[in-house]
């Protein structure tokens, strides 16, 4: 009977993140498919796991996932993870997995945390709908590509981003999306040193430029608004603003909670309503 393959989500920073699912699973696999040896053996210490070991990355040859199937099909079960959150997202682990599943192998997910939605829930952007880019293309040329067609996305973009080309990403940005397009940079999620900042692309840059990022980075850029699409929802916000100070509500409270609630500057919402 072959064995299972367990698709484990590990801590993107903090080792307490570690769910009890995780650590009993880890505990019970016959070996541990991990990125960097080096680098899982701190969580395994962390919780004092014992397990044969095997590296898997992104440079790993066919022959790896093979011998690492081989053992699956033997009998044994598995546990994959990556250095940091889930594996085949922007980490190792897509094709084994595909080759798995076309042996009949049984797979399993232990879910954990992942840097993309702890960034989107920290930055406060609009999460109703949003699309996940991943690494950008680390020449210039096909960067600004990618991101000029993402100029005019209607949904929450997030990407991630090494420190070393953080600058130069921003650059990028400034010349496809503009200078004054806001962003969102989440650094070191989870760890001592977590950083959020939020502004203008020549704000953000402005800073790193004299603060070099260092670590794990996510870069959140707000959905893109047609105009006057914008304009026919402020009409709007605004109408339920006026039914709320009509019916007695202070004009200042009326304000900060439609503001609030749509996630739009309180001055957008009293231009439309009293300087038309």
């Amino acid at each position: 009977m072959a064995g299972k393959l367990y698709i484990c989500g590990t801590p993107i920073g903090n080792l307490e993140d570690a769910s009890i699912r995780l650590i009993k699973t880890l505990k019970s696999v016959d070996m541990i498919a991990c990125e960097d040896t080096r680098h899982s053996i701190k969580l395994l210490n962390r919780f004092n796991i014992k397990k044969k070991l095997t590296s898997y990355h992104q440079h790993s040859n066919p022959g790896k996932e093979d011998n690492i199937l081989a053992h699956l099909i033997r009998g044994e079960n598995i546990a994959l993870i990556s250095d940091a959150g889930m594996p085949t997202i922007s980490d190792p682990g897509e094709s084994l997995v595909n080759k798995a599943i076309q042996a009949g192998i049984e797979i399993e997910v232990i879910p954990g945390p992942s840097a993309c939605t702890a960034a989107l829930a920290i930055s406060g952007l609009d999460s109703s709908s949003f699309v996940f880019i991943g690494f950008l293309p680390p020449k210039t040329a096909k960067r600004k590509e990618l991101l000029t067609s993402l100029k005019d996305e209607p949904r929450t973009l997030i990407l991630y981003e090494a420190p070393h080309r953080l600058l130069k990403t921003l650059d990028d940005i400034e010349v496809t999306l503009g200078e004054e397009r806001l962003i969102t940079v989440a650094r070191e999620l989870t760890k001592i040193h977590q950083e959020v900042k939020q502004g203008s692309v020549g704000q953000i840059k402005c800073y790193y430029s004299e603060h070099p990022p260092r670590g794990e980075i996510s870069l959140l850029i707000p959905a893109h608004h047609n105009e006057e699409v914008r304009k026919v929802d402020l009409i709007e916000i605004a109408q339920e603003t006026n039914e709320l100070i009509e019916s007695g509500m202070d004009r200042k409270k009326a304000l900060k909670m439609k503001a609030q609630e749509y996630k739009v500057q309180k001055s957008a919402i009293y231009n439309m309503l009293f300087n038309k």
